[in-house]
């Protein structure tokens, strides 16, 4: 990992992860710990997780919660733990997400209605969780994952990109009631990044072609590219940021 910027404002600071055990999330959670916060981070996935811990915890603080976030009395309790741990929340990472593909006639309501958990709602119910905390210390940041599947059309998972493309209007109303509060909402907006799963699922010498066709840059996006402009929106850098969706895709779009 490259460290890269040194914000000294997120020294010390407590910050909640979503879905931080593996591919983006992992990678925001490495450089908030490198940039001295106090990090705790929520996903399902309890054996990445806890490896990550066991590597992080000499070089810095960090927390982990196993928890489902389709299940909001377990998020409300995981992010009651980080808050026992570290101390109030003043930064929130919305990242947890899942791309599963499915074909339109597939979809039955409630695979509907378990996507739209998996990729949407819990991110308001965080977002609920901590603005209290936020309010208190007289400000914060939210910054919520979003995705360019739905601005460039990509088909094979309606579920997903519908999910996807709602985060810019939850990011841009939760920016307005909370703005009087000092409490800063932005969305970052990865193209498509080269994270573990995708290279095993979905990367062939065909959609790498189609990648380096369609971007501006002709070299693959990593997860560090979306935790670098996390880490800015998230400190006093950004402190005029807010109501904002900012994409990383290569120029794609």
């Amino acid at each position: 990992m490259t460290t890269g910027a040194i914000y000294p404002s997120l020294k010390g600071k407590t910050v909640l992860v979503t879905g931080g055990g593996s591919g983006i999330g992992e990678s925001i959670v490495r450089h908030f710990v490198a940039q001295g916060a106090r990090v705790g981070f929520l996903d399902i996935n309890r054996e990445a997780s806890e490896k990550l811990v066991a590597e992080l915890s000499p070089t810095g603080s960090v927390h982990f919660e196993h928890c489902d976030l389709r299940d909001i009395a377990a998020l409300r309790t995981a992010i009651a733990n980080v808050r026992a741990a570290f101390g109030p929340i003043t930064i929130l990472v919305n990242n947890a997400a899942h791309d599963e593909r499915h074909k339109l006639e597939d979809v039955t309501p409630e695979y509907w209605d378990d996507r739209v958990q998996v990729n949407l709602r819990h991110q308001f119910f965080a977002a609920q969780a901590v603005v209290d905390d936020m309010k208190t210390a007289g400000g914060g940041a939210i910054i919520n994952l979003g995705s360019t599947s739905w601005m460039i059309g990509l088909g094979g998972m309606p579920a997903y990109t519908a999910s996807k493309s709602a985060v810019l209007g939850l990011t841009r109303s939760l920016a307005r009631d909370l703005g009087p509060f000092n409490i800063r909402v932005c969305s970052v907006v990865p193209g498509w990044i080269m994270t573990q799963r995708q290279i095993d699922l979905w990367l062939t010498p065909e959609a790498e072609a189609r990648v380096m066709e369609s971007q501006c840059l002709k070299r693959k996006l990593y997860p560090e590219d979306i935790a670098k402009p996390v880490l800015f929106f998230a400190s006093d850098e950004a402190s005029g940021c807010t109501n904002q969706a900012y994409v990383v895709d290569g120029g794609w779009i």
